[in-house]
This record gives C-alpha cells, sequence and structure tokens, in this order.
C-alpha cells in the first residue's frame, strides 16, 4: 500500500467511532416502556372505565381493543425490524392485522344507520379520537427514535407502519378509560386515530427517516 492511499485512508477514519449494534429486544422494549408509559398515563388522568378490573364489558370492547392490540404489537415489531435491514425481508405481517381492524368501520357504519342505530357523529366521540391521537404520540416518537438509529431501506412503508402501530396503541391505552361499548363508536372512533395516523407516518414522517 503506497503513501497516498495510506494517507487517504486515514483522512476517511478519522471521524469514525464505534457504534453500539441495534438488537430488536432493545428496540421492542422501548416501544413497550413507552406503551406501558402511555397506559399509566391515561389510567391516572381519566381513570379505568367502569368494569375493566371486574371483567364487566361488552364483546364489542374485547374485539376491538384485541384487533387494535394485535394490530399494534405486529406494525411495532415490524418496523423495529426495519431499522435493520436484511436481505429477503418483506414486513408483510402487519397487513392480515390490518384487513382485519378494516372490517370494524364498516361494521360500525350499519350499525349506526340501522333503524335504532345511535348515529355516528357525536361529541363523546371526537372527544375519544383526540384522546387516542394524544396517546399515541409517545409510542410514535419510541419507533421514531428507534428508527433514527437504524437504516429504513422504504421510509415511506417504515413512516406507515409507525403511523399505524403508534396510532392502534394509543387507541387501546384510551380504550382502557373510555366508558362507551357500542361498535359504532369503537369502530369508527377509536379506529380513527390508526387512519390519521396511518397518513401522518406515511406523509410525514418518513421524510424524516432519510439517512
Amino acid at each position: 500500500m503506497d503513501d497516498a492511499t495510506r494517507a487517504l485512508i486515514d483522512r476517511i477514519t478519522t471521524d469514525t467511532a464505534p457504534v453500539r449494534p441495534l438488537r430488536k429486544g432493545r428496540g421492542l422494549a422501548l416501544a413497550g416502556l413507552a406503551f406501558m408509559v402511555t397506559l399509566v398515563a391515561v389510567l391516572f388522568v381519566l381513570g379505568a372505565r367502569h368494569g375493566l378490573m371486574t371483567g364487566q364489558f361488552s364483546v364489542y370492547f374485547l374485539v376491538v381493543n384485541g384487533l387494535l392490540l394485535v394490530l399494534g404489537l405486529s406494525c411495532v415489531t415490524t418496523v423495529v425490524a426495519m431499522a435493520s435491514p436484511q436481505v429477503g425481508a418483506g414486513h408483510e405481517g402487519p397487513k392480515w392485522a390490518i384487513a382485519m381492524v378494516g372490517v370494524l368501520p364498516a361494521a360500525a357504519v350499519l350499525s349506526a344507520t340501522a333503524p335504532d342505530g345511535v348515529g355516528l357523529m357525536h361529541v363523546e366521540g371526537v372527544h375519544c379520537m383526540y384522546l387516542g391521537l394524544a396517546a399515541s404520540v409517545l409510542i410514535a416518537a419510541a419507533l421514531f427514535v428507534w428508527l433514527r438509529r437504524g437504516a429504513p431501506v422504504s421510509q415511506r412503508l417504515a413512516g406507515f407502519y409507525l403511523g399505524v402501530g403508534a396510532g392502534a396503541l394509543g387507541s387501546v391505552a384510551n380504550g382502557m378509560a373510555c366508558p362507551n361499548d357500542t361498535i359504532a363508536h369503537l369502530g369508527i372512533w377509536h379506529v380513527a386515530p390508526v387512519v390519521i395516523g396511518a397518513l401522518v407516518g406515511r406523509y410525514g414522517i418518513a421524510r424524516w427517516l432519510r439517512w
């Protein structure tokens, strides 16, 4: 190796420093901690919904929040994995969960427009949507920090899954305090933060994930 080549290598490596490798377990722990802090904060500020501790809630409450939890966990796992790109990784997992949750708004509309339905537009519903979005902020921030530490190849898809996952888990946290058990309410206003989160993540957050 001649002196010129050696000098070039020395200049390139002057500012390099060892970095801690990204471990998926740490990313999942970070997102899990953000979710738990959010859940505790919601219960502390808003209080637990009636019957939560005794299991006295409707099947709609269980189904909607269960599907949102599955969707949130699926997206969080995928986002954490996308920070460390691998050959052949398809990241198709959340699509099935998104399809399942997508049935809820249709069921809500059918229920609300029935002869004895309660309608869709009401102040409590909009209030729940705002609370769900607020509850998703810390989770979204944790996932954003993790992606910024990594090198996601598809920034738009990563931002989309970040928004969906944060919105879903934020709605679950808010759902622990929401007293409304009807499918018309849960299927619209508790799914709305997922849709809004997806749009914000895809068209807003994604541009900040470039490396």
